[in-house]
């Protein structure tokens, strides 16, 4: 360890350090140190990344972006739906919650940014001193003390980098906060319209059946039906009136889901119907590249491995000197007993280095885990790409199943209606013996389950349209988009 000390009454025999040219040959020599060892590099993504087939046959589209590139405002066009996820992301305590972390993190990397200034302390001291009584001499001094400390040639600029990569974290959870909020949202607002769909023709349904119940017992009263016929119809049509009450409360169970989600007492959704949710018209999953800029956990997994990349750099950094100058500047008296003795000004400098030569091997260990958990990163990173491929291929699979069977459920809903029409054409009149009531309630109950497959397969195909897009990274973009 070499020392500097000036002071006004003698200086240290060490001429390389006279006039500060021995502070600058240090700086010099660390600067051509960390040139050499590449401790001022910074993070690159890895060249090996692979991303080609992440998205595995499910590829659609030539777009460059995808859905992902979309704000949530372009995507979710229903003006009810948008307000209610306007009402969401302002009023989510979560929302504000990683607001506030963000603020945290941004003030450690100006803590991080300041540690290159000097800091300056001043402490001004008084003393009176007597003996047998006599009159007290006075000292007193009034320092100014400067102290500028690098720490292990570049740690500081290590620290700052972590400390950006920090807050880069912190607003990746806030978009992931966001993706999610506006995703629930939005799920939970086309349940609700399915719920309303379903409960339409359940409550339909069960109106005609009660009118079936009527003309049933009118049947029997006429010798055309039986007491059996009327008690089935009655059993059907009660199961019909049940289940409507079933589709009120899990209406009212999903509003109240989603009034949690505003932060909001439990009150009336207001909503339109299933038929206002516009998909693309074109769907393009965009180039799994793209993942890199929009899904905020992969963004995050990134910003893990810049971060252990640092890591590394400042265990590094151990190894190096640690340099800290300072130095004060002041004034003081002679201890004399004169009221008014002048005082003399004091000044005083010091350069420290500080070269770490055995550490029973701390070093070498605290280096090894640094570049252990940098591979480890690596590979986490990796995977969530292949994570996130994995999502988007299923939520693609899923939708186009969806949008498959669609017709296949609208010629069933429209041959099954026909069916229902024609028996009970058959039944009323009493033109086929071979036609009796069990016709009728096989073919009201196989309409009734139709339309209600029906309506999952289109609240299928919309949240299969809204998981491909969140997993795409659509959602995640900023308010103010």
């Amino acid at each position: 360890m070499a020392i500097l000390s000036i002071s006004q009454k003698y200086i240290l025999p060490l001429a390389p350090w006279r006039g500060g040219r021995g502070v600058r040959l240090i700086l010099l020599a660390s600067c051509l140190i960390l040139t050499s060892c590449g401790l001022y590099k910074s993070y690159e993504r890895p060249a090996d990344l692979r991303t080609d087939g992440l998205y595995g046959s499910a590829q659609v589209g030539q777009s460059e972006q995808g859905l992902g590139a979309k704000a949530w405002r372009e995507f979710f066009t229903d003006p009810t739906l948008q307000a209610l996820i306007e009402r969401g992301l302002s009023q989510s305590t979560n929302m504000k919650q990683v607001d506030l972390q963000i603020q945290e993190a941004q003030a450690y990397l100006k803590v991080a940014k300041l540690a290159y200034i000097p800091s300056l302390s001043f402490a001004p001291q008084g003393q009176l001193s007597s003996m047998d009584w006599n009159k007290p001499l006075k000292f007193y001094t009034i320092p100014l003390t400067a102290s500028w400390q690098f720490g292990s040639l570049g740690s500081l600029r290590n620290a700052k980098k972590s400390a950006q990569v920090a807050v880069e974290q912190t607003k990746t959870v806030r978009e992931a906060v966001q993706q999610n909020l506006v995703a629930n949202i939005a799920n939970l607002y086309y349940t609700l319209c399915s719920l309303d769909a379903q409960l339409a023709i359940s409550t339909q349904t069960a109106k005609n059946w009660r009118e079936s119940v009527e003309l049933t017992k009118k049947l029997m009263e006429a010798g055309r039906s039986n007491k059996a016929a009327v008690s089935q119809t009655e059993a059907n049509c009660l199961s019909v009136e049940a289940s409507v009450l079933d589709l009120e409360d899990a209406i009212r169970q999903t509003e109240n889901a989603l009034c949690t989600i505003l932060g909001e007492a439990p009150h009336h959704i207001q909503r339109t119907s299933l038929a206002s949710f516009q998909a693309p018209a074109v769907i393009e999953t965009g180039v799994p590249i793209a993942l890199l800029q929009y899904r905020p956990d992969v963004k995050q997994a990134e910003l893990q491995l810049a971060s252990a990349f640092y890591a590394v750099n400042s265990a590094t950094a151990n190894f190096f000197p640690s340099l800290t100058i300072s130095g004060t500047l002041g004034f003081t008296n002679n201890g004399s007993s004169i009221e008014l003795d002048p005082a003399k000004w004091i000044w005083n400098a010091l350069g420290q280095i500080l070269q770490p030569i055995f550490q029973n091997g701390r070093l070498r260990a605290q280096k090894k885990v640094a570049v252990l958990k940098q591979e480890e990163a690596k590979l986490a990173f990796q995977q969530s790409l292949v994570a996130a491929g994995n999502e988007v291929n299923s939520a693609l699979a899923a939708l186009q199943t969806a949008e498959a069977k669609k017709s296949y459920m609208a010629q069933q809903v429209a041959a099954l209606t026909d069916a229902v029409n024609a028996t009970e054409a058959l039944y009323k009149d009493n033109v086929s013996r071979s036609v009796n009531y069990l016709n009728v309630l096989t073919a009201q109950t196989g309409l009734l389950g139709a339309q209600m497959s029906q309506i999952g397969n289109d609240l299928t195909a919309i949240q299969a349209t809204i998981n491909l897009y969140t997993a795409l990274g659509g959602g995640s973009l900023q308010v103010q988009e």
